[in-house]
């Protein structure tokens, strides 16, 4: 009997304890963020990709929090103008940091 009456408090704190270790900070995702953020770097991706005029392979996209940090090489500037409009019309993308250099 005394295990059944320790049962919902060891129930409890082990929910906590998930609970707590899922939430996010300023400097760390939360698990449904890190999920969206993936989500979002994958559509970022396949839209740069499906554009024709641009090298995909030379340019890095990564997302925290909503924000796109778009990184790498293009061969002009009309090229980074693309890349930002593309990832800018991405649904759940808040922001776009850009750090493309012209080769």
């Amino acid at each position: 009997m005394p295990l059944l009456r320790r049962f919902p408090a060891f129930f409890l704190v082990a929910m906590l304890a998930l609970l707590v270790g899922c939430a996010s900070t300023a400097q760390q995702e939360g698990t449904g963020e890190y999920i969206d953020d993936t989500v979002i770097t994958t559509k970022v991706k396949a839209a740069i990709f499906n554009e024709p005029t641009l090298k995909s392979a030379e340019i890095n996209v990564e997302t925290f929090k909503g924000v796109v940090q778009l990184s790498g090489f293009v061969s002009s500037r009309a090229d980074i103008y693309k890349v930002v409009e593309l990832a800018r019309h991405v649904e759940g993308v808040r922001s776009v940091k850009n750090d493309m250099r012209i080769k």
